[in-house]
């Protein structure tokens, strides 16, 4: 008899983890039976904000590949629409919901894979029927808003409640669609991701392109007209809003798992061991924005939902449910992205993190261009580097700039993840020509910089 895994949750963890076991066993060996809550499967949450602005025309662009194909290609039984209530690990068996026809399904399993990935993050002022608010974590949420905006009467004033990734790209989307649009922030400046300094280049070029930015302000409710949103409260007075979106981050999405008794960890997402497996629960296995991970600069579990991390978590998974090895390095917290022109990335800590770690550190900041000087386009382009104290051991990157720019982040990822030092990276043999760098290409700028700092700091 076949064994039987349940997969909770159908983006790209679970299909990953799904479509690796079954190339690595066929459904005598193996049976696979995944639940969503949604409409889609393995689809890019990320090019959300694309889609929205027309950047990507069609909706079923984003979908890497759909029930079908996983049905059929893959003997995977997809079931949409199915909302995961419960998990029995004594019965071993899962309760769900099928939203369309509103009954209830048990289904046994011998192996879990949890994938529930993660929810938005939902004030209590938000927590209101008020039509036209908007979380943005799924397909089904990036529909929504779409079907909102192109409805009438179409919407004219939007306001973004939070400046993070998702904010800032949404903010950009909304623009694009020809909205006034007001983004609030209740730190200094959006991108938290990045420091301070690094944040207010962001918001300048947000400005630029017409995004109200109002920093260090707290929202307080919503008021509303005819059941429709018309103005975000705010502790400093409304700001007019038919077109509301929460930018304000996601939780790991752990309700399920917490109940039935799975392990928890000081981030809060579910604990796991580098094969992906949960500890001391036979059977089971966790992947993607649910589950925490190793920071390899830090050692501390962290919580940091990418879908970068998900798809490796969940390959990882299913390679060792399908009967292989492999095992997850850990994560370093390498994001690029972009706001109109203007290119963000970063990796690895932040000046608030590597404090809180116990570092002792000094950070710079070189100022270069994108490629020589006097190559026509050539513009500003500004590196952070942080490194720690006396080793040189890069510890953080963080780059904002014009194009070229958000792709050298990786440059420092790699440099980063192999623990090398800023004198080691003074010597990189990067590549170089006019139209693409200077002939000192800002990551080597901004390495000698460090090297200076350190220096000065030992002098010191």
């Amino acid at each position: 008899m076949a064994e039987r895994l349940i997969v909770v949750g159908g983006d790209a963890a679970g299909m990953a983890a799904a479509s690796q076991a079954r190339r690595r066993r066929d459904r005598a060996e193996l049976e696979i039976v995944a639940f969503e809550r949604g409409h889609f499967t393995s689809y890019s949450a990320c090019g959300i904000p694309y889609w929205i602005s027309d950047v990507v025309p069609e909706r079923d662009q984003l979908i890497a590949r759909d029930p079908e194909t996983f049905r059929n290609s893959f003997d995977i039984d997809v079931r949409l629409r199915h909302e995961v209530t419960g998990i029995d690990l004594d019965r071993r068996e899962v309760i769900a919901r099928d939203l369309d026809g509103d009954r209830e399904v048990r289904e046994p399993f011998d192996t879990l894979m949890y994938a529930a990935g993660a929810v938005p993050i939902k004030p209590d002022w938000a927590r209101t029927p008020v039509n036209g608010v908007f979380g943005m974590q799924t397909l089904d949420d990036g529909a929504a808003l779409r079907d909102w905006l192109d409805a009438e009467p179409a919407p004219r004033e939007a306001v973004v409640v939070g400046g993070g990734y998702i904010g800032v790209e949404l903010a950009e989307a909304l623009v694009q669609r020809g909205l006034t649009v007001t983004l609030i922030e209740q730190a200094d400046t959006p991108m938290s991701t990045v420091d301070a300094d690094m944040g207010q280049l962001v918001a300048d070029a947000m400005r630029d392109v017409g995004i109200r930015i109002r920093a260090g302000v707290r929202v307080t409710g919503l008021d509303e007209r005819d059941g429709r949103v018309a103005a975000v409260l705010t502790a400093e007075g409304p700001i007019p809003a038919d077109v509301v979106v929460l930018g304000l981050g996601v939780r790991p999405n752990v309700a399920l798992a917490e109940a039935a008794g799975l392990p928890l960890g000081p981030s809060g997402a579910i604990r796991v061991d580098r094969r992906m497996r949960v500890p001391g629960v036979d059977g089971v296995w966790a992947a993607g924005d649910c589950v925490e991970s190793l920071h390899r600069v830090s050692g501390l579990p962290v919580h940091v939902p990418l879908g970068t991390h998900a798809n490796k978590q969940g390959r990882v998974a299913g390679i060792n449910i399908g009967g292989g090895y492999a095992a997850f390095p850990g994560v370093i917290g390498t994001a690029v992205t972009k706001v109109c022109d203007l290119e963000v990335g970063r990796t690895g800590l932040r000046e608030r993190d590597a404090a809180a770690a116990g570092f002792e550190f000094v950070s710079v900041v070189a100022e270069s261009t994108n490629r020589a000087g006097y190559f026509p386009g050539a513009r500003k382009m500004t590196v952070k580097l942080i490194a720690e104290r006396p080793s040189g051991r890069l510890l953080g990157a963080q780059i904002v700039g014009w194009s070229e720019a958000a792709k050298r982040i990786d440059t420092l990822a790699v440099a980063l993840w192999n623990g090398m030092t800023v004198d080691d990276m003074t010597g990189l043999d990067l590549g170089y020509a006019p139209p693409y760098a200077p002939v000192w290409d800002p990551v080597l700028i901004a390495a000698r910089k460090a090297v200076e700092a350190l220096a000065a700091a030992t002098r010191d």
